[in-house]
């Protein structure tokens, strides 16, 4: 760390392989939980503080012959993941390393003897102890172990303190550094699993009893007569530096488990370093909540003999305080201590994903009763994890069911497994090749473990056959009924008009029926809009809203990824199960629930029948309350409600129906909101202990899209039964209306059942939706899970149906809500005959109702003000437009707000002059592709012009716009941009922003090297979470050159979880970014939820140079409904919480802030300022600035002024110029100049961060005046100025061995006249992104493509993550080794060759040599690897061809082009989303098939010439640059082995020579014939 000199420069201490990265600051220790009378609820603020992810290690000796080596060896390893842990705000404490091993006996006896102590190790055990530094404190606390343990039978031996070196100890780590000690204790007569168990309750009453004593500095790391751990809050490589015991050669184990943390939590804890006491975790766990709350509802029920009738001892098993890791180790230990194997305990906590899965019906069949078991007994604990894991007996690692961690692991000659999080660890992977013996990696859900005792070495597959032979789970899980879906009701339940007075009083607008209920009827997909999300918070709105609407979906960003709901669905499942659970510690036949559903979404047919179900015993409870009850009366029911469940439960009910369905409705009984009732319900049952005992049905009418839905199971339903808008649907399919539609044409002729079988199918599809962008995988992980925040109901509302959850701003009353409810009731009960239901305008724009914030008015008054067209601006109009703004109705938190300055006015002159204001105006990520290319271009010239930022999206840029404009005439015309108007010479259309999304388009290296800044698209605003959408009516082939895709055919991106998957990855990200372009700043963007604080701590730790905090409200293009209505939280509470989160710890001068969400004006800034925002991001308005009129039908291509069209016909009415964009922000930064001198402040630097200057307006709301904003006008203090923040040098990599490379005068002089040169170099895993430097710098010269010299590099070794990251035409990278993850990341060109060590005895197509993500994104270059892929190879490729031995799962997913060929097995999903490209895949155990997702692509054999020449000359050059065995071995027996290949094959490659069906061809015969 060298120093912070105007900004931090990060570069390593001494060499690149010391590895550093920063991190967090000082906290006390965890407290261990307290049982309390009431069942603890799981608090998603707590969980929030908690976020991790990690480099994790095994090594045994299979023969369990214990040796110093490997301790050695351990450290060593866990010296190479430096790079994947964490460091405090001083770079010199560690988030959190450690090592497990086995207790070294050896030399705790020479202490002993010493000490003159004896034991008998056979029946002893140690402790490992973080005791309070007071030695008082300490004392009394020694005191107390030896109590305890006297009373439960343990002798104390002694007690040791482990000898330490605090020298080495980093600052902030040191004011939380506790004393370390070992007590030694004894049991006569108790030995393994006895003396384990006995161990176990006795840690667990001196936890309860240290906590009665009030002792926070008191923690066990472990309690064992098998294993120990040594861990702290330290880096890597002092481990063994401050750990004595460590170098001691006496310390003797045969294996060692290794962990590395990085933690995003702004405050180390010495007890959250691992490993724990059984696992390692790198990882998150998404669901925690939900797992929390659920093992709180178990706890009730889970005895066991082997603990002795203490459980009540062991309670509570989870702490929220404790993090995902920290909660998952502690349910295993009670699993293991239950006496179920430690892999079996891993099997059910982290289930592969075993439904539709070949390879597991050919191999181990049985293992799907097993899984099938323990799905209605536990949910998964889901999200991407790698654990690793011991019990003293057996060590093993598990992966997660995405395969969403990398896992490499290999056996060696002399008798060791390794398992590591990457391959060179050791730097031996040539001098050790002829003593390996195999290398492979863990794909998705697979495990492998090592039997110490015997030495025995078991792959999943053996690992799973054992499992399910302990128990009969075929006969148990037969006894189980799997309800078949039924059809729905054919016709209408009740006439025209009580269908419309029903919905009237629910809630319903027309927009809600035709827009959503309709169009998910009709079409099978949830409705898709634009254009964001500009009306008031509900709670903020004059309109009544459904309870539904004041919550946000919470998403997945940065520590733990989305998943893939639309290409990976194969891992996801919607299975519900119904009626009671019973012991999970005790299997069996009776403790399964009785049914299980295919999905949660309830016909009124399959209600009627779940009923009926005797074995059920279904209870039906109204949900109703009394209209003009007075106070209290909303709560009164509720009260009564849970009151009725409970007595339903316990008198045998295994299923409660929460119902608001009547026959008749009347005016003083409106229906409870069904999501209060099924949360207050939930709630109670899981304090009185039955919640295991019953499932929850809601049967409602106010339930009708996805997110309606989805918070229901999220607050505790097991299904819902959506029955009004089932009857819509009926009510809609039998309407004059529709059949008219129908017999136009305009609509398909389907029945009201198909329409009902559609929307429910939407429901379904939309549920994985909401499910995967939170990265959860199984809807019995996230029924319960409450993942939501609140935005706007009060603390009475969330105690009585939401405990736990975040609400941050107060707001509603239980008897406002029922107010509000009553305001929808009534409303059906007029006098007036209602003829049509209502429109509220929540959606479109309507006159008089809802206000939304960017509307024809508002765009009318801009253009005016701007001169739109390139016309003089108009001051008058400028203020009018503001007044309007100011005058408008409130919408947004920040409108709830005013400046309350603490100085007195000062002269508008003596302020900052325009320049520096504008200088921080920035424009939002709007795709090349979403808008047009004018308006793209105009905004670009605009902002370049004023000395601001414009963004390019996620579509690339034409590289003519990376030089200036020279030819401009006098009418402002150029023939190299004829399309645009309003020029000047001198101008740059190219934006000073590059954005990296998740699909990777337009990536090249000459893109990024035109960059001044480089964007991470972690989340968009309209839809974080999610992937980007552009329909293929706007991929034009302009649009399609720039992406290297196919025009016409549609473009979805991924969701952000290839390579941005983890804080660790995106890390690895921005190094990628940093070591192709040194001089462009590294951003990320997020966007606001509670707990973002903990994420940007992370991203800044991560050496992102600028963070953006985005508001729900943005986003331009298409985007599902439900995404835009109820995902994220406002850009105000997250700037605020990241601010200060930042500030707090130290890292805040790190880092500048952005803010962007709905600005529109000189006020919009100022505010943003005020909350701690640096720069500021202008979106929609800075489109509406060049013409747009917010007509909202981006997505249909057919905008009506050209701004965000592809048609060129439309494109043409584009009327905005570059000076608009100017003058609209000229206007915006005059208006801050004039509030800094209304408030008495000289510069924008004076104002940031003083959220002291706001205050709460005087304004009357509507529905509640409880609303709470004392959450943004906190303030801290800040460390230096916003504009020595800006100014800041770039962050570095530090030294890298490119620059090594690079300053080689022969390297120098072949770049600069396009010749040759030939190195050669070492290289080990800490160095990354391999040749990325000198791609940018060959790139930044000539372009992708315009380098005709040859650069040879060769290196040998173990090469780091990235390797041959941005790889540029001319470069030719061999490898003799092995790789890590995202090998040829984004390679524009050249060629990437690798290859095993020459004198390896592995046969090289069966061992893995590279690993997961490789070739993402890539635009061009080949790639040939004499081994297997990882996971998810290829993805995004669009022009790179590439042969391999073999790959894993999603092969070739989202692939635009290029081509693939496998000589060996691939896993699951190959070709999923394919729309370009063809791949080859050699099928020589004939399972291929069972692969392929043919959603899109075709498989076919090898059928034309041209396809089989085309093969046959990419397996030659395989095999002449990589010498590949199995290449040829095909080749000498061509004529057979070509039969054995399957060509996957897209549509628009259907029509090339290559994927063509020639009738006449025969495979195998021409091209051996010829030769």
């Amino acid at each position: 760390f060298a120093g912070k000199n105007n900004g931090v420069q990060f570069v390593q201490k001494s060499t690149r392989v010391s590895q550093r990265a920063l991190s967090i600051s000082p906290a006390c220790l965890l407290e261990p939980p307290l049982g309390a009378d009431v069942v603890p609820v799981a608090d998603l603020n707590t969980i929030l503080k908690e976020r991790d992810a990690c480099g994790v290690g095994i090594i045994a000796n299979l023969a369990n012959e214990a040796s110093h080596t490997v301790v050695t060896k351990a450290l060593t390893a866990l010296g190479c993941m430096e790079h994947r842990g964490g460091c405090s705000a001083d770079d010199d404490s560690g988030d959190g390393a450690g090592i497990m091993t086995q207790i070294p006996w050896a030399l705790l006896k020479t202490w002993a003897e010493s000490e003159g102590l004896s034991f008998d190790p056979k029946h002893s055990a140690v402790g490992q102890l973080f005791l309070p530094k007071d030695e008082e404190a300490a004392a009394a606390m020694r005191k107390l172990t030896e109590e305890v343990f006297t009373e439960e039978g343990l002798k104390v031996v002694g007690w040791r303190k482990v000898p330490v070196d605090e020298s080495v100890v980093g600052k902030y780590a040191k004011v939380t550094l506790p004393a370390m000690e070992q007590v030694i204790v004894s049991s006569e007569g108790l030995e393994e699993d006895a003396l384990e168990s006995e161990l176990f309750v006795a840690r667990k009453v001196l936890e309860k009893r240290a906590k009665l004593a009030g002792e926070e500095e008191f923690y066990v790391c472990n309690l064992s007569s098998r294993t120990i751990t040594y861990k702290g809050m330290l880096r890597s490589a002092v481990v063994g530096e401050f750990y004595l015991d460590l170098k001691n050669e006496a310390y003797e184990t045969s294996f060692a488990i290794y962990h590395r943390r990085f933690s995003t939590n702004t405050t180390p804890k010495w007890p959250l370093a691992q490993p724990f006491r059984v696992i390692g975790h790198n990882g998150e766990i998404n669901t925690l909540q939900g797992n929390l709350n659920w093992m709180a509802s178990r706890e009730a029920l889970m005895t066991h003999p082997a603990l002795q009738g203490r459980e009540a001892d062991l309670r509570p098993i989870t702490d929220t305080a404790a993090s995902d890791s920290a909660n998952l180790d502690r349910v295993t230990e009670l699993l293991v201590r239950s006496e179920l194997p430690v892999d079996e305990a891993m099997l059910m906590l982290v289930p592969e994903a075993y439904e539709n899965h070949p390879t597991m019906m050919k191999n181990y069949p049985e293992a799907k009763d097993f899984y099938d078991y323990y799905a209605g007994m536990q949910e998964a604990w889901d999200g991407p994890a790698l654990l690793v894991f011991s019990d003293g007996r057996t060590v093993g690692a598990r992966l997660d069911r995405n395969g969403l961690r990398p896992a490499r692991f290999w056996r060696t000659e002399d008798g060791f497994l390794y398992v590591a999080s990457e391959v060179g660890v050791f730097g031996d992977v040539l001098s050790d090749a002829e003593n390996v013996v195999f290398k492979g990696r863990l794909g998705p859900g697979m495990m492998v473990t090592a039997e110490l005792g015997s030495g025995t070495f078991r792959t999943h597959d053996q690992i799973c056959k054992d499992a399910a032979a302990r128990h009969p789970y075929s006969e148990w899980v037969s006894a189980v009924t799997r309800m078949e879906p039924m059809d729905p009701e054919e016709e209408c339940t009740m006439d025209t008009a009580a269908a419309l007075k029903l919905q009237t009083a629910t809630g319903y607008s027309g927009e809600d029926v035709e827009l959503v209920i309709q169009g998910m009827a009709t079409g099978g997909v949830e409705p898709t809009f634009c254009m964001g999300d500009d009306t008031p918070l509900p709670v903020l709105s004059s309109k009544p809203h459904l309870l539904f609407d004041y919550f946000k979906q919470r998403f997945a960003q940065v520590t733990n990824p989305a998943i893939d709901s639309l290409r990976e669905g194969l891992v996801m499942g919607l299975d519900v199960h119904l009626g009671a659970r019973g012991n999970i510690l005790l299997p069996g036949a009776e403790c399964l629930p009785k049914v299980v559903l295919s999905s949660p979404v309830l016909f009124d047919t399959e209600l009627e029948k779940l009923k009926g179900d005797e074995n059920l015993k279904a209870v039906t409870l109204p949900m109703r309350f009394p209209a003009g009850g007075g106070e209290g009366a909303l709560k009164t029911a509720l009260e009564e409600l849970c009151s009725s469940a409970a007595a339903a439960v316990e008198s045998g009910a295994q299923v409660i129906v929460l119902s608001d369905r009547e026959d008749d409705i009347s005016a003083d009984s409106p229906a409870i909101p069904a999501l209060l009732a099924v949360g207050a319900v939930h709630h109670h049952l899981i304090q009185v202990g039955l919640r295991l005992k019953a499932s929850l049905i809601a049967d409602t009418a106010s339930a009708f899209s996805t997110h309606h839905v989805a918070t229901l199971l999220g607050y505790g339903a097991s299904a819902v039964c959506p029955h009004l808008a089932l009857e819509s649907i009926r009510q809609f399919r039998v309407a004059p209306r529709t059949k008219n539609l129908i017999k136009a044409g305009k609509l398909a002729n389907i029945s009201a059942q198909y329409m009902q079988e559609n929307f429910r199918y939407a429901l379904d599809k939309g549920l994985k939706k909401i499910l995967s962008k939170m990265g959860i995988s199984l809807l019995s992980s996230y029924s319960g899970a409450q993942i939501f925040e609140i935005y706007g109901l009060g603390e009475e509302v969330v105690s009585a149906s939401f405990k736990g959850s975040v609400s941050r701003i107060g707001g509603l009353t239980l008897d406002e809500v029922a107010k509000e409810v009553e305001s929808f009731w009534s409303s059906a009960f007029q006098d007036e005959e209602m003829k049509k239901l209502a429109n509220f305008g929540f959606y479109s724009v309507r006159p008089g109702l809802e206000y939304h914030g960017n509307n024809g008015e508002m765009a009318k008054l801009l253009h005016k003000s701007i001169g739109l067209g390139g016309n003089t601006p108009d001051e008058e109009a400028f203020a009018a437009y503001s007044s309007y703004l100011a005058a408008a109705p409130v919408a947004t938190l920040r409108d709830i707000l005013t400046v309350a300055s603490d100085l007195e006015p000062i002269p508008l002159e003596d302020v900052d002059p325009i320049e520096d204001i504008l200088a921080r105006f920035c424009t939002g990520g709007m795709s090349l592709g979403a808008i047009s290319r004018e308006t793209h271009e105009t905004i670009a010239i605009g902002m370049n012009r004023i000395g601001g930022k414009s963004n390019s999206g996620e579509g690339g840029e034409d590289v003519l716009r990376f030089s200036k404009i020279e030819d401009v005439d006098e009418d402002g015309n150029s023939k190299s941009f004829a399309h645009l108007n309003g020029l000047k010479n001198g101008d740059v259309a190219y934006s000073r922003i590059k954005q990296v999304a998740s699909g990777r388009f337009g990536v090249t290296p000459f893109f990024l090297m035109n960059a001044e800044q480089l964007e991470i698209k972690v989340s968009q605003g309209a839809k974080p979470g999610e992937g980007g959408q552009l329909p293929g009516t706007k991929v034009s082939p302009y649009i399609a050159s720039l992406r290297a895709s196919k025009p016409g055919v549609p473009l979805i991106s991924p969701p952000p979880h290839h390579d941005i998957y983890s804080i660790e990855d995106l890390a690895q990200l921005i190094y990628d970014l940093h070591q192709i372009n040194p001089a462009a700043k590294v951003s990320v963007k997020l966007v606001g939820e509670a707990g973002i604080g903990t994420v940007a701590s992370g991203v800044a730790k991560a050496n992102a140079d600028v963070i953006q905090v985005s508001g729900h409200d943005g986003g331009t293009g298409a985007s599902p409904v439900s995404s835009i209505k109820h995902a994220g939280g406002p850009w105000e509470m997250g700037l605020v919480e990241t601010h200060q989160t930042l500030s707090q710890n130290g890292l805040r001068d790190r880092v500048v802030l952005r803010a962007d969400g709905g600005f529109k004006s000189g006020s919009d800034v100022v505010m943003a300022a005020l909350m701690g925002a640096d720069e500021y991001g202008f979106g929609t308005v800075a489109m509406i600035a060049t013409g747009c009129i917010m007509a909202r039908i981006c997505h249909t291509n057919n905008c009506p002024v050209g701004v965000a069209s592809q048609r060129e016909e439309l494109r043409a009415r584009m009327p905005g110029t570059p000076s608009d964009v100017v003058n609209f922000f000229m206007s915006v930064a005059g208006e801050v100049r004039a509030s800094l001198a209304q408030m008495g402040y000289k510069s924008i630097d004076d104002i940031i961060g003083r959220s002291d200057l706001l205050a709460k307006r005087d304004t009357a709301l509507t529905k509640t005046q409880a609303i709470d904003l004392s959450f943004l006008l906190s303030t801290e203090p800040l460390v230096g100025t916003s504009s020595e923040r800006i100014n800041q040098p770039v962050h570095s990599n530090g030294p890298v061995l490119d620059e090594d490379i690079l300053t080689l005068e022969e390297f120098q002089e072949a770049i600069k006249s396009n010749g040759d040169c030939n190195v050669t170099f070492p290289i080990v895993n800490v160095d990354r992104a391999t040749g990325a430097r000198i791609a940018g710098v060959v790139a930044k010269q000539y372009g992708d493509k315009g380098f005709t010299g040859s650069l040879k590099l060769n290196f040998e070794g173990s090469a780091g993550q990235s390797f041959g990251a941005f790889t540029t035409t001319g470069m030719h990278i061999t490898l003799t080794g092995e790789a890590n993850d995202y090998v040829g990341k984004s390679m524009a060109g050249g060629e990437i060759v690798i290859k095993p060590p020459h004198n390896s005895p592995i046969v090289s197509s069966d061992a893995v040599i590279m690993g997961n993500t490789c070739l993402y994104g890539a635009t061009g270059g080949e790639l040939y690897a004499n081994g297997k892929a990882g996971e998810r190879f290829a993805v995004r490729n669009s022009l790179a061809i590439a042969v391999v031995e073999g790959a894993g799962d999603h092969c070739c997913e989202y692939m635009t082009g290029g081509v693939v060929v496998a000589l060996g097995k691939v896993g699951r999903n190959v070709g999923a989303g394919m729309t370009g490209g063809i791949g080859y895949f050699l099928d020589e155990d004939s399972t291929f098939s069972s692969k392929v997702n043919g959603e899109i692509v075709r498989t076919q054999r090898i059928s034309s010439a041209s396809g089989e020449s085309h093969l046959r000359g990419l397996i030659e050059a395989h095999v002449e640059k990589t010498g590949s065995t199995k290449g040829k071995q095909v080749l000498d027996n061509w004529s057979e082995m070509s039969k054995l290949f399957w060509q996957v094959v897209p549509p628009s490659e259907q029509g090339t020579p290559e994927g063509a069906v020639d009738k006449d061809f025969t495979l195998g015969e021409s091209l051996v014939a010829a030769k």
